[in-house]
């Protein structure tokens, strides 16, 4: 796995899921956004990490006993134990939550592993404990139903779909209190450069707006005083 430029990881943390979005959009990248997640906490912070895939198929009753979890090879019990730290366990569960993809227990594993959080496009089961742990976690609602009446685990650190969403293993992987990116990781450290430069700005057009300015000329910058008016505005912020 690609592993991030610490400066990026850091840079990233700071800016909006939103502000990507755009960053992204202007290079023609338009379906990034992971559809229909949500944080089951959304005071857990910025979370950045690259991908770490699981990938559902629908389950056959033959292939996929409860019996199967005593098999160390498994590839659910697999992924929960080598997702690397600071990565982000992303699941394929085919946008499905009427079972869960994992539990509060696995989700425990992988914080206490140093995992930085974990995505699935289904549901979780226990997810008021998911919701108290130290994880930035993200689903698209409860689901207590286990995954393997559902859900077959067939592959780990493949391409997947994650709500509509291409993920490839290290794509960086973004999320905060609105929802979740992908950014392709060959592209992660400029988009992470842009992204700081547009959320200088951004910040600078909510205090003019606050301020009673109007929109208009300033957002996109038209005016010809807002290009000085931010330069001093970045000077005195240190920004």
């Amino acid at each position: 796995m690609q592993k991030m430029n610490e400066a990026t990881r850091q840079k990233l943390k700071g800016v909006s899921v939103a502000t990507l979005c755009t960053a992204l959009f202007k290079r023609g990248l338009r379906n990034q956004y992971i559809q229909d997640v949500r944080p089951l906490s959304a005071d857990k912070g910025t979370m950045v990490g690259e991908a770490y895939t699981l990938r559902y198929i629908p389950a056959r009753e033959d292939l996929n006993p409860i019996a199967v979890f005593q098999d160390r090879a498994h590839p659910q019990r697999k992924a929960v134990e080598e997702c690397p730290p600071g990565a982000v366990l992303v699941i394929d569960s085919r946008k499905d939550a009427r079972a869960a993809s994992a539990g509060s227990i696995l989700v425990s594993r992988l914080m206490v592993r140093g995992v930085a959080g974990v995505v699935t496009d289904g549901g979780f089961r226990d997810s008021p404990e998911i919701a108290a742990l130290a994880i930035p976690s993200y689903h698209a609602r409860p689901s207590s139903p286990t995954n393997l009446t559902l859900h077959q685990a067939l592959d780990i650190n493949v391409p997947i779909g994650c709500g509509d969403a291409a993920v490839f293993p290290g794509d960086v992987i973004v999320g905060d209190a609105e929802g979740v990116i992908v950014i392709p990781a060959n592209i992660a450290d400029e988009i992470a450069d842009e992204a700081v430069e547009m959320t200088a700005f951004e910040d600078f057009v909510t205090e003019q707006v606050l301020g009673g300015r109007s929109i208009l000329g300033l957002y996109p910058p038209t005016d010809p005083d807002v290009k000085d008016l931010f330069a001093t505005w970045r000077q005195a912020k240190g920004r």
